[in-house]
């Protein structure tokens, strides 16, 4: 008897939507009040992430597809449910009326969306997930209860006017997040929050309590309609005491994206990924517009550190975002919203975390780091 083949295992690639100036590293030298005259690169640098995912087609991994690469699922839902487990409940109300799947997140600042609108829809025709990254980036832990509220429903409701759809998830600029600032978001009506990085030696990165909540691959239940879904680093834990009484310290080297991406050999950073999904079933990984843009202005009088973090590889990034998606042609490309949808809308997979009792199949959790250099 044939066995039922292993479920296709889950990339979510999310784009921060935001332009040159907007970005942390270089605001102390750009302020606000120079934003609109400043000049705006993000549309092309959108298009050209637009035109790259159609290239790359996307969607359903060519093997299960008999060797096709697909870049929409549309009259594949009866396969796709076969490959994934039924759920007969799904999430009403997440995605758009009449869209079935959506291939990657775009967490779109309210500053931009308000003077392109006409990109944001783009986004959305163009078969992904519009999401909300705040209006102006600020830093959410740093903002009053009234302002940050303000800025949650204000920026939520400007993108849902323009696209015409419920916008179901949020991320905090600089992953600026707490537990104050994760009840506003679930306030404020989102269904999904994707704030939280665990990489913990960046000071701007906030903290919230997850562990003991229901987890369904790298999503966690907060209540019955609210979703965390962090994005991914590389776990590694490392007994911090005697061996025999099993004392073990966690620590997640950076693994999501971003400057890591730029800054790590590719090679090295496709085998942590690939670990993150052997042992999840997904990885979540983001990136910014302005990445792949080696000509956008420079900000010469800014600091070696915010310097080196923003411009380095730029040149790069483009060429190393392509090979990344095409050495992962065996993975399924999806948004968040409906990775929530699946894994979590009908409860499959749900379970609390465990906590570590012994030896574990995963390399680090036996205090040894995965090897990513075999």
């Amino acid at each position: 008897m044939d066995l039922a083949p292993d479920p296709p295992k889950n990339i979510l690639l999310t784009v921060d939507v935001e332009d040159w100036f907007q970005v942390e590293n270089l605001r102390p030298w750009i302020s606000f009040g120079t934003w609109d005259s400043r000049e705006l690169r993000v549309e092309r640098n959108v298009h050209e992430l637009l035109n790259l995912f159609d290239t790359m087609k996307l969607g359903t991994p060519t093997s299960e597809l008999g060797g096709r690469n697909c870049g929409s699922l549309e009259g594949n839902t009866g396969r796709l449910r076969a490959l994934t487990g039924s759920f007969p409940s799904p999430v009403i109300g997440l995605r758009p009326l009449g869209v079935k799947n959506e291939r990657c997140t775009f967490f779109t600042l309210g500053w931009l969306a308000e003077r392109l609108p006409h990109i944001v829809r783009e986004i959305a025709a163009r078969g992904h997930e519009v999401a909300c990254h705040g209006y102006n980036h600020q830093m959410c832990n740093r903002l009053s209860e009234a302002d940050l509220r303000n800025e949650l429903s204000g920026s939520k409701r400007l993108l849902e006017d323009i696209t015409g759809a419920e916008i179901a998830g949020f991320r905090a600029p600089n992953f600026s997040i707490n537990e104050r600032v994760l009840g506003a978001i679930r306030e404020c009506g989102y269904r999904y929050d994707s704030s939280y990085n665990s990489f913990s030696l960046n000071g701007r990165y906030g903290k919230i309590a997850l562990h003991g909540n229901p987890q369904a691959g790298i999503a966690y239940q907060l209540d019955d309609h609210f979703h965390e879904l962090p994005v991914s680093n590389l776990p590694v834990l490392y007994h911090s005491g005697n061996l025999g009484n099993r004392n073990y310290t966690h620590f997640h080297l950076p693994w999501s994206g971003g400057a890591y991406f730029r800054l790590m050999p590719l090679s090295i950073f496709k085998r942590g990924v690939r670990f993150i999904l052997n042992r999840l079933g997904a990885y979540a990984f983001y990136m910014h517009p302005w990445e792949i843009d080696p000509g956008q202005p420079k900000v010469h009088q800014a600091s070696f550190g915010p310097r080196f973090k923003h411009y380095t590889n730029l040149w790069k990034t483009e060429n190393k975002l392509r090979e990344m998606i095409e050495s992962f042609s065996d993975c399924r490309f999806i948004s968040c919203r409906q990775y929530i949808e699946e894994k979590v809308g009908s409860g499959q997979d749900l379970q609390k975390r465990q906590p570590f009792l012994g030896r574990s199949r995963f390399p680090e959790e036996n205090g040894m780091p995965p090897d990513l250099t075999a």
